[in-house]
């Protein structure tokens, strides 16, 4: 089969092809599932109980906010998507959203979640929100993606601020515990990220952006994948420092981290697509899984 890159041209003026399924498209439903899930973690760990009708209400917030970063993304990359094969059949460059109804969309999901935290929660994790969409859009999609190497390490905060988010919600202050599990989304995501782009780099290259495996190449996202890895396994045990954690959590996490490191050491020895794949699909599941054994442990021990 032929690749044939999609155009400019391609670009609809009109969104009047589009469904709910092509605009609910534009929100990233895969990536809001692991932030929203994240923000609620956050939500349960605190130690203030939230009202779970405003549990709900600012994880809806969450949602929107985490949709309307997907949605500025989508119009603000809509000509690198059209060059890449991953992303080619996105709304936008395949015509069936015109840019300008993506930017609209995403700038109104954008305040109405903000306003919605504001109103439910307290103001200070509104303006997380805010911040946190600001830091995707922007500093990530339009800063650093296209002009930096670092540009997943750096922009990878903005994935990491959700449980943070949710956290404030519920207490409206910001803890060592919230920080913590900042910094475990915040060091998943490199090596996350890099599986995958060992994967693409044809991709990456025809729409030149400076990916870690393209500029670097993949022996070095090797290395650099194995020395973040390493840094997230130590991470998951500094959760111990807090009294409220048991054998439980050290049992899950311990079984995960093997199973990641395995993982991580057969793709540093051997450097085939599938290994790449087989870490990238993992990464998912061990990172819904460490959140989930710390509900776990916390539930257990109230």
């Amino acid at each position: 089969m032929v690749f044939v890159p999609a155009t400019v041209s391609r670009f609809s003026a009109h969104s009047t092809e589009a469904t709910v399924k092509d605009f609910v498209g534009l929100l990233k439903p895969g990536v809001m599932a692991l932030v929203v899930f994240s923000g609620w973690v956050g939500i349960y760990l605190a130690p203030n109980n939230l009202h779970p009708f405003l549990q709900g209400v600012a994880l809806l917030a969450i949602a929107l906010g985490s949709g309307a970063a997907g949605a500025l993304n989508m119009w603000y990359d809509r000509d690198i998507d059209a060059l890449m094969k991953r992303t080619q059949s996105r709304p936008i460059p395949a015509g069936l959203i015109a840019p300008q109804d993506a930017l609209i969309f995403g700038m109104v999901l954008a305040v109405f979640s903000i306003v919605l935290m504001g109103l439910s929660t307290n103001y200070f994790a509104a303006i997380l929100l805010a911040f946190s969409i600001f830091f995707y859009a922007v500093i990530y999609t339009m800063v650093l993606k296209r002009t930096t190497v670092h540009n997943i390490v750096i922009g990878g905060a903005a994935g990491a601020f959700p449980p943070v988010i949710g956290w404030v919600a519920s207490t409206g202050t910001i803890s060592l515990e919230a920080i913590l599990l900042f910094l475990i989304i915040f060091l998943w995501t490199p090596p996350h990220f890099w599986a995958l782009a060992l994967t693409k780099i044809e991709d990456y290259e025809r729409a030149n952006i400076p990916m870690l495996p393209n500029v670097a190449g993949p022996q070095a996202t090797k290395k650099q994948i194995l020395i973040y890895s390493l840094m997230l396994v130590m991470a998951s045990y500094f959760f111990f420092w807090f009294p409220h954690y048991s054998w439980v959590y050290g049992l899950i996490i311990t079984f995960l981290n093997c199973l990641w490191l395995f993982f991580t050491f057969k793709l540093y020895f051997d450097a085939r697509h599938a290994n790449a794949m087989r870490l990238f699909g993992f990464s998912i599941i061990y990172l819904f899984l460490l959140l989930g054994a710390l509900v776990l442990d916390h539930g257990m021990n109230q």
